[in-house]
């Protein structure tokens, strides 16, 4: 968030609202099970390496393993192919290794 308060204050802002305040203060999810989800859609989207890193560490503050990270990029072969779970993949593996 800081590298945008220059540009724009209120991205972080919105960020923080909207998806912390709103979306994962939600009943019927845990705080794993919404990390695992979000790991999942960021390696479908590709091109989010910095965001993808950034809830890989989430998760495993939160309690996910790495096995179960692993698992759930690996699942997404089938739907989205292998450049980008591959891409996935690296981002976890450089988290991992710096834990």
């Amino acid at each position: 968030m800081a590298s945008f308060q220059d540009i724009a204050p209120d991205l972080g802002k919105y960020i923080i609202e909207f998806a912390y305040g709103d979306i994962y203060s939600r009943p019927g999810l845990d705080l794993k099970q919404r990390q695992l989800l979000t790991i999942t859609c960021l390696t479908t989207q590709g091109d989010c390496e910095p965001e993808l890193s950034v809830h890989i560490n989430t998760g495993l503050n939160v309690g996910l393993t790495q096995t179960e990270i692993i698992e759930a990029i690996l699942h997404c072969i089938p739907y989205v192919g292998f450049p980008r779970v591959m891409n996935a993949m690296t981002i976890a593996k450089k988290v991992f290794s710096e834990r």
